[in-house]
């Protein structure tokens, strides 16, 4: 088993790390979140301040990429949009670095999921990302990666592939099912827009206080492509089981961005890419730690076969819609 990229941080190192980066005492406090990535803590100072402090897994992005992140959600909380900014730190800026493992550090807020939204509801987040998009193109990410297939799922698929963690029996029908998706889908992203996004926009990531708007957290996912992207991932269902919710998000979004509803083609394909882009989320934490947390059966021969019959039926699927 490789050895865990977080190997350096113990408790006391961490509260060292975040001391020093604050300037602040800190209590005896130390108390892990839920995080399959990177490792999250809540700390707590002599004055009674909880905060978060998030720790990047090493080699995941780059210097450049984190600061896009942080300049993105700076340049939403300028513009009065509901993110939780990260912390100046020591030296000016909102990343520090712990054992060489970089790190930034939040206040903590708290607030609830929704697990099923009202018409009110569905019409606030449309106009929250409608903001969120019209910020996005205000500037550029070099360090993000830009979701297009060609780019993003190929080099998925290359990982995949080249890490030898496919079945050899079932090599050649992954392989051929995955660029049979590509040769598809990549004509259908010519000439599309692209923005700064958050990425990852599930109910998971949106949280309600009372008396409050939404409040959208964690853009570690953040990436440069089509704003679709950010709501296709909220509808409840499939497109056609989505339609209200969906005509909801757009009246709502087109109070403050336009949106471009030819890119409503791009559902499935991107459906089809996130399945792949999962697929190589835990295969990466597999590599490195050598174990994953996300699904005991990765890796093993009913998981890739049932993995392949997936994307099979969502190539099939965009055909269908294509005719």
């Amino acid at each position: 088993m490789s050895e865990s990229p977080f190997s350096p941080l113990d408790p006391d190192a961490i509260l060292s790390c975040i001391e020093r980066a604050t300037d602040r005492r800190l209590l005896n406090v130390c108390r892990p979140h839920a995080s399959y990535i990177n490792r999250v803590y809540e700390v707590q100072d002599d004055q009674g301040n909880f905060l978060v402090a998030k720790f990047y897994r090493p080699g995941r992005w780059s210097r450049e990429a984190l600061e896009d992140e942080h300049r993105f959600v700076a340049d939403c909380a300028d513009r009065e949009l509901p993110v939780i900014s990260p912390l100046t730190l020591a030296g000016g800026s909102s990343l520090s670095s712990c054992e060489d493992i970089s790190f930034s550090v939040y206040p903590r807020c708290g607030g609830r999921l929704v697990d099923e939204y009202s018409d009110e509801q569905w019409l606030e987040l449309g106009r929250l990302l409608g903001r969120l998009h019209a910020v996005g193109a205000l500037q550029q990410a070099p360090g993000r990666n830009r979701l297009r297939p060609e780019q993003t799922s190929r080099s998925q698929i290359d990982y995949l592939l080249s890490n030898k963690l496919i079945p050899a029996q079932l090599i050649s029908e992954f392989t051929d099912s995955a660029d049979e998706l590509l040769e598809i889908i990549i004509p259908l992203f010519e000439g599309v827009d692209a923005v700064r996004l958050h990425g990852d926009c599930h109910n998971s990531n949106l949280i309600h206080r009372p008396g409050e708007s939404f409040f959208i957290i964690d853009f570690d996912d953040m990436v440069v492509g089509p704003p679709i992207q950010d709501l296709w991932m909220l509808l409840p269902n499939y497109l056609e089981e989505s339609r209200v919710e969906l005509a909801l998000l757009l009246e709502g979004y087109e109070m403050f961005n336009r949106f471009d509803r030819s890119t409503l083609a791009l559902i499935e394909p991107l459906r089809a890419m996130r399945f792949i882009h999962y697929i190589t989320w835990c295969a990466k934490q597999y590599v490195e730690d050598g174990s994953t947390r996300v699904n005991d059966d990765f890796g093993s021969y009913a998981y890739w076969q049932q993995e392949i019959a997936d994307l099979k039926d969502q190539v099939e699927l965009i055909r269908k819609s294509l005719v």
